[in-house]
């Protein structure tokens, strides 16, 4: 990457949120890419286990702070010396969002926003945002808190002056077998000897695996010219597809609990009025800030220098269209090395 924000020559990335999911695996994907990568959260054993796994096999090169994105103070002196920062930290559930409403806007909007101001202040050169694509027409306050991210980190590009600070956000769809996912309530499900809970037999969602999702970090990263959103190519299924595959050679067996709070019967990745401003390239979406025409001058011209000449989409991109069949499904979790859940 060029101009590295470095630290007695090293590369430094942070990646907050690092016990999660997504922010553990980029934790451990940095390290394997030579960075010195700094950990930081709020989850104390969760820093813990990250040492324990990899402060020997990666020259300790792996840094731990203890701290929350509420916090801006903190995030100022975590982010001294840092090239980029990966902010995954976030209240995620959705249900437990709409039941905290409060707690999601502090983490969601204003730790967002934190970010922002302590990567300004440290001089950080790029900050990748990971969103959701609940954010898009967002039903629940999870999404929205989401949707609201978005336009922070776009807005600052707008906002950071002189500073070097450039900042664009990727879209996931659910990543495959994370933390609270739904394979992994179904896999539970089973082992207990009960029905797979379902929402809705109608109930679609988008897949990628976690190398996917990573992928798409890492290619905002080198790509981001500063407001983007990107978005990759994922399939998408119903729910009950997900819960045939699962059973395998078994007959499916659910029971239909109907919608929690928020829910939503499909998602979408990109909008019929984003798709306007959305250029494609093989498998990746670059959706294009609308807000472009108020960007510093030399900003919104390495945009049109980027992607000027690429094509445009001419339609949204919703999980209720051209779905995963029932093979394809049980295909997409064999290539990602998920076979050992299938009851076959």
């Amino acid at each position: 990457m060029d101009g590295a924000n470095t630290l007695n020559g090293e590369k430094r990335a942070l990646v907050t949120g690092a016990c999660g999911s997504i922010g553990s695996e980029l934790v451990k994907s940095l390290l394997g890419k030579g960075f010195v990568v700094c950990a930081f959260d709020n989850n104390e054993n969760g820093l813990f286990k990250l040492d324990q796994n990899y402060k020997d096999l990666y020259n300790n090169r792996l840094r731990l702070f203890v701290g929350d994105i509420r916090d801006k103070d903190r995030l100022i002196k975590a982010f001294e010396g840092v090239e980029i920062v990966y902010h995954c930290a976030a209240l995620k559930h959705v249900y437990l969002a709409e039941y905290n409403p409060f707690e999601a806007m502090l983490t969601n909007i204003i730790g967002t926003n934190n970010v922002i101001s302590a990567a300004i202040i440290a001089n950080v050169d790029k900050v990748v945002y990971t969103s959701s694509d609940k954010a898009v027409n967002p039903s629940s306050t999870m999404g929205a808190t989401k949707l609201l991210g978005e336009r922070l980190m776009t807005a600052a590009n707008h906002h950071s002056g002189n500073n070097k600070t450039r900042f664009a956000s990727v879209r996931f769809g659910n990543v495959l077998n994370t933390s609270g996912s739904v394979l992994h309530i179904f896999n539970q499900q089973i082992e207990d000897g009960l029905p797979l809970t379902i929402t809705s037999t109608e109930m679609t969602r988008f897949f990628l695996s976690m190398s996917q999702a990573l992928d798409l970090c890492l290619y905002a990263s080198n790509k981001m010219v500063g407001g983007e959103i990107f978005v990759r190519n994922m399939g998408c299924c119903s729910i009950l597809s997900l819960a045939k595959a699962i059973s395998g050679d078994k007959d499916v067996n659910y029971k239909i609990i109907g919608h929690k709070s928020g829910e939503k019967l499909y998602e979408e990745l990109v909008t019929e009025s984003e798709a306007l401003r959305t250029v494609y390239k093989d498998e990746w979406y670059t959706i294009l800030p609308d807000t472009i025409n108020s960007m510093d001058p030399k900003c919104a011209e390495n945009l049109e220098g980027v992607y000027g000449d690429l094509p445009k989409m001419n339609r949204s991109l919703s999980s209720d269209r051209e779905m995963m069949s029932d093979d394809e499904v049980r295909s997409m979790l064999r290539h990602v090395g998920l076979i050992d859940l299938l009851r076959t």
